[in-house]
């Protein structure tokens, strides 16, 4: 229990800062509406093809916008020796990166809540029940904490590079590419208005172990990353 609590501690406190900056939320919202607008002008929204690829347009968007969120996560600590505080402080490096992953997880979630309206409105979607909402969510969420556990470690590791802007997303994509097939498939289903057979229960199975697997990796090798 302590182990989380001061997680949730770490979390609070980038939360806290995020609400009074909205940095990331900002920049990383505004780039997501922009290129789901572009889309919608460089596609025809009513064609068949396009509700085929719709699954892969929308994790696209999540998957660059988040980025944005994930290369703050460390980035901000680094402004009066904050990082180097945090490290000192009675803090593990599994609580100060699970805090972290967790607040990155909460944030990316409001974007992409934000941009699901936009979507569905751009791309002419009509939800036929809230089932499928709530199983898009389902999804939403594994896929989202499969990103933020792979990007908050890979900030992490890259903090103290120059180019940490283009050094994450080419470690992190790679690394993604599992679950995002996951994702990608799932989703189109469900935008499209396809029942979700037997045959895709796999992928739900292949994020939760993506999720999970990954968790604990990163939990494990975190304070290497961060300690050396």
């Amino acid at each position: 229990m302590n182990f989380l609590r001061q997680a949730m501690a770490v979390a609070a406190k980038d939360l806290r800062s995020e609400i009074r900056s909205k940095e990331s939320i900002n920049a990383s919202l505004a780039f997501a509406l922009v290129i789901l607008f572009l889309f919608s002008l460089a596609f025809d929204p009513t064609s068949d093809e396009v509700r085929e690829i719709a699954g892969g347009l929308l994790w696209l968007v999540f998957a660059f916008a988040g980025t944005l969120i994930l290369n703050r996560s460390f980035a901000r600590e680094l402004v009066n020796d904050c990082l180097d505080a945090l490290l000192a402080s009675p803090v593990s490096g599994a609580q100060l990166y699970l805090g972290k992953a967790i607040a990155n997880f909460v944030i990316l979630m409001v974007v992409e809540a934000l941009s699901m309206p936009v979507f569905s409105i751009f791309y002419n979607v009509h939800w036929k029940d809230a089932q499928t909402i709530w199983i898009l969510a389902g999804v939403m969420l594994l896929g989202t904490w499969g990103l933020t556990v792979i990007g908050t470690l890979f900030s992490a590791m890259t903090v103290n590079l120059r180019l940490r802007e283009l050094m994450l997303p080419m470690l992190v994509y790679p690394m993604m590419i599992p679950a995002l097939m996951g994702a990608i498939t799932l989703s189109a289903l469900l935008v499209a208005g396809e029942p979700l057979g037997a045959d895709n229960q796999i992928w739900f199975r292949l994020l939760v172990a993506f999720d999970v697997i990954f968790t604990l990796l990163s939990l494990a090798l975190v304070e290497t990353v961060l300690v050396g």
